[in-house]
């Protein structure tokens, strides 16, 4: 069964989803970062590119030629993805096809709005009996 884990009060989401991205990459797995916002897809994708200068995260869209090669997929839609391993969703509501992947990451910022949303992807996992784990980013 998927495992979720919540990152709450993350600071800055999408370099905590970038930290979170090189984590995994180290450890061999590979990643879907979803979000149906194509600013925040173009956003994390430069933070890829360039954050650390020193770094780089082998990434593309979902939709590219060469993403079945690719450790690091971003994307709206993670139907043909031939990966499975973590999925980091930056969207307000669970992707359809989110039980696929071995792990869903949830990542919180400090927004209430965000916080909100978050409540509610927590209450529709719970519901459907998924093992949930939380990681408070303010002890970080």
């Amino acid at each position: 069964m998927t495992r979720v884990d919540f990152y709450t009060h993350a600071p800055d989401k999408l370099d905590l989803a970038r930290r979170l991205v090189g984590k995994a990459y180290r450890q061999g797995l590979r990643v879907m970062l979803y979000s149906q916002d194509p600013q925040l897809l173009a956003d994390i994708d430069q933070q890829l590119w360039a954050t650390p200068a020193t770094s780089f995260l082998p990434h593309c869209l979902c939709d590219a030629p060469h993403a079945a090669l690719t450790p690091v997929v971003l994307g709206m839609q993670a139907d043909h993805l031939p990966h499975d391993d973590v999925l980091i969703n930056l969207h307000a509501t669970p992707p359809n096809l989110f039980s696929r992947f071995e792990r869903v990451i949830e990542i919180v910022s400090l927004d209430a709005a965000d916080q909100d949303a978050a409540r509610e992807r927590w209450r529709f996992y719970k519901q459907r009996g998924y093992a949930l784990h939380t990681h408070d980013m303010r002890a970080q």
